[in-house]
């Protein structure tokens, strides 16, 4: 499988298979592509708590956040609680020393003297900056990221979903003071079509992206677009023609209440 690909198919898949379990190998391997994601320091910042609606205790399940859209935390056969540990900065230093011993830092016969010299002294002083929301959770996203890539690889469905009672979650489940509840990701067999109703509306790329200066739009060569949609990276916009009846055969095979399907 080609990596633009999976990149361009994946998309969030909001209904699941709720009577088919997802093996635990599985889930193995999005946990393996996660903790391999690059993280500044080497420190490893992210953790993830795995929750089997079948089998988790029913204090378990209870605390997992209902958002808008809670159909999809019924409906899932696994859900993943994705945290970081802001403990894990208070072991820098030591983790730089690995990257040192292991050839990714420094060179020649100086290095660990230089080392010591200079970037575990700024480790060692950042203290609790590095504990506050930035780095960390941008770092924490990448493994995240590597993690639905696997997903979609094996094919399985998820949805990341946030939460309004991050703090609360956290507390029910029963994890540290020292961690932050991220977001909880649906697993499962996909329920609808892989399209989902087609690629979803992003904004102009020329709006996102800058060369050299913030007033000169990145361009947007068309060969590349065009190259793009031949792999299967960009792909016809939603909605298809026929996703409104699949959404309705949705709502009535999942039992699904209320008006809409959000």
């Amino acid at each position: 499988m080609e990596l633009r690909r999976a990149i361009g198919d994946r998309r969030s898949i909001r209904f699941l298979l709720p009577h088919r379990p997802v093996e635990l190998e599985k889930i193995q391997c999005m946990l393996e592509a996660a903790r391999l994601a690059s993280h500044w320091g080497n420190i490893g910042s992210l953790r993830a708590l795995v929750i089997e609606r079948d089998k988790a205790s029913k204090e378990v399940v209870d605390a997992l956040p209902s958002p808008v859209g809670g159909y999809q935390i019924q409906l899932a056969p696994v859900v993943i609680v994705w945290y970081l540990e802001t403990e894990a900065t208070e072991h820098a230093a030591a983790r730089v020393r690995e990257l040192v011993a292991c050839g990714a830092v420094g060179y020649g016969d100086n290095k660990k003297e230089e080392v010591e010299n200079s970037l575990v002294p700024i480790f060692e002083a950042m203290g609790d900056v590095v504990k506050a929301p930035g780095l960390n959770e941008v770092d924490c996203g990448q493994g995240i990221a590597q993690a639905t890539l696997m997903a979609f690889e094996l094919g399985l469905g998820t949805c990341c979903l946030g939460s309004g009672d991050p703090d609360g979650i956290r507390a029910k489940l029963g994890l540290p003071v020292s961690c932050r509840v991220l977001l909880t990701q649906t697993v499962g067999y996909p329920a609808e079509d892989p399209a989902a109703g087609g690629q979803r509306p992003r904004r102009d790329f020329e709006e996102l992206f800058q060369l050299n200066a913030y007033d000169n739009p990145f361009p947007r060569s068309q060969k590349v677009v065009d190259d793009l949609k031949r792999d299967g990276m960009i792909q016809d916009p939603a909605p298809l023609p026929w996703r409104e009846q699949e959404l309705l055969y949705l709502r009535r095979a999942l039992d699904l209440k209320g008006e809409g399907l959000l």
